[in-house]
């Protein structure tokens, strides 16, 4: 997961839009694509577009957005190119396209497979920021108003890092400029219109493409969604915890049922909590290495276990943590990789979420856990809200109900349960846009990797054909790491943020 200050443990990790916005033109510089064979990747070609840095005053400068691109496997089928995002934000297409992440074969047969890295991101331009900045000390939950003054006084730094660093383009990262510059690489790409899967916050960028270029739209999937009509922090909180805590349900109600489970047999609940009491009492340690295993890194380990989800191995790692004994070796409480900070730069252009006092946070801390008593918190969405505490730059791109006007139906996917992007959002979504929602009555982020038959060939009918499956259609739940059906499948991105 893509998270603000020092990653913790992960298992894997606007205004209403206006006629003149819908009237907006992709940048005419994008022209076409040099495509060459990837240095790194055999079997993948990669290329760039130009665009302007401020669509507003495209004089003042441009920016690079990388791609690469796996062709279609049957030239004689193929329908035109699928752009994919893995979200994040500041997921790497190009590199998640390069380590062979698809769809199933019947689309990788018919389409070719582009990912891009939006700007700022991996081989596009990059925003860059202070190293020291990004390493300083800060309180992750502040516990007084002092550490919360210290909090807006690190993000505050970090963001004006990025600026002195990268320049413009460090304000130039929100969401719906991202969407205008998937328009230029669809009129580069030589598509008349664009076809689109997007998963987590790459369903944002799917969301707003739609509404600023509704005559451009083939077909765009939006599997996991963001809602971005939730108006402030606590309603994102509040959302996001629940979910979690559901998941938590599902998590203990499976090693109830299964007896391979490491804490079957057991009340996983009251083991949890007492886990919680411990990690608040400061007295919870990592059995390997000794480390302080504080209430958030707690919080982190369900949400990134609940991604997959991956119940087998958090049951092994809540037990090694409750019998003070090591974890198996495949579970590690730090990710030394280091900190993404396009995070911030994109996800507080995009949202306004306010929290104007260390009062008004610990209020929300605390009523979000009363609603999740296992969980207490989503770690990610604590530290996405939290990461905006002070950042220097105002949201140009803040939250509104979506709008989409003239465009063909889109399909909306979700599972169940998913610790991430709550099932509420995209019922939220499918709401607004009246557009269907295809529900995965099962459990994890990113439905259409879950192993499921129904909602890889609804959703593969609707890329190919156009076809749409039944309004209110549902597709069973596979048991967590339950045997593939399909000798081979669509390749899950990895799991980042959001």
């Amino acid at each position: 997961m893509l998270g603000v200050g020092k990653r913790l443990w992960t298992a894997a990790a606007v205004t209403a839009v206006t006629g003149s916005l819908l009237a907006a033109a992709p940048a005419s510089a994008a022209g076409t694509i040099d495509w060459k064979p990837c240095a790194d990747a055999p079997g993948v070609d990669c290329g760039t577009v130009t665009v302007p840095i401020d669509y507003g005053h495209p004089d003042k400068g441009t920016t690079s957005v990388a791609l690469s691109r796996r062709k279609a496997t049957d030239p004689q089928a193929r329908i035109g190119a699928v752009l994919m995002d893995p979200g994040g934000p500041g997921g790497s297409g190009t590199g998640e396209v390069k380590a062979g992440w698809g769809l199933s074969a019947d689309v990788t047969k018919r389409f070719d497979t582009v990912g891009f890295d939006p700007r700022g991101v991996g081989d596009s331009t990059q925003i860059k920021c202070g190293l020291d900045e990004v390493i300083a000390d800060h309180p992750l939950v502040p516990a007084n108003q002092a550490e919360f003054e210290q909090l807006a006084q690190y993000n505050r730094k970090v963001g004006e890092s990025c600026s002195r660093l990268t320049g413009p383009l460090a304000s130039f990262a929100d969401t719906k400029t991202v969407a205008r510059d998937m328009d230029a690489i669809r009129a580069a790409l030589g598509e008349k219109k664009l076809t689109y899967y997007g998963v987590s916050y790459g369903t944002l960028m799917g969301q707003q493409y739609a509404e600023l270029f509704p005559d451009k739209v083939r077909a765009l999937v939006l599997d996991s969604n963001m809602d971005h009509s939730q108006q402030g922090a606590w309603d994102f909180l509040l959302s996001e915890t629940k979910s979690v805590q559901a998941e938590f349900g599902e998590f203990a109600a499976w090693c109830g049922r299964t007896p391979a489970c490491a804490l079957h047999g057991q009340d996983v609940s009251k083991v949890t909590r007492a886990l919680q009491d411990k990690a608040a009492r400061g007295e919870l340690k990592e059995p390997q290495g000794g480390e302080a295993i504080t209430p958030l890194t707690l919080a982190s380990i369900f949400q990134g276990s609940f991604y997959g989800p991956s119940w087998d191995q958090l049951a092994k790692t809540l037990k090694s943590f409750a019998d003070g004994t090591p974890a198996a070796a495949s579970a590690k409480l730090r990710d030394e990789t280091p900190v993404n900070t396009v995070f911030q730069s994109v996800f507080c252009d995009d949202w306004r979420l306010p929290v104007h006092n260390y009062a008004e946070l610990e209020t929300y801390r605390r009523a979000v856990a009363a609603f999740a008593p296992d969980v207490k918190v989503n770690s990610l969405g604590w530290q996405a809200v939290t990461g905006c505490i002070g950042w220097p730059e105002k949201a140009s791109n803040p939250q509104h109900p979506l709008q989409v006007h003239g465009a063909p139906p889109l399909l909306v996917l979700s599972s169940r349960y998913d610790p991430a992007t709550p099932y509420a959002w995209s019922q939220t979504v499918a709401r607004q846009s009246g557009n269907t929602l295809l529900t995965y009555d099962g459990w994890g982020h990113g439905a259409y990797f879950k192993k499921s038959d129904c909602v890889t060939k609804a959703t593969d009918d609707y890329l190919i054909s156009g076809k749409l499956p039944a309004r209110g259609t549902h597709c069973a739940a596979v048991e967590p790491d339950a045997p593939q059906a399909r000798i081979a499948g669509p390749k899950a991105p990895a799991a980042i943020g959001f």
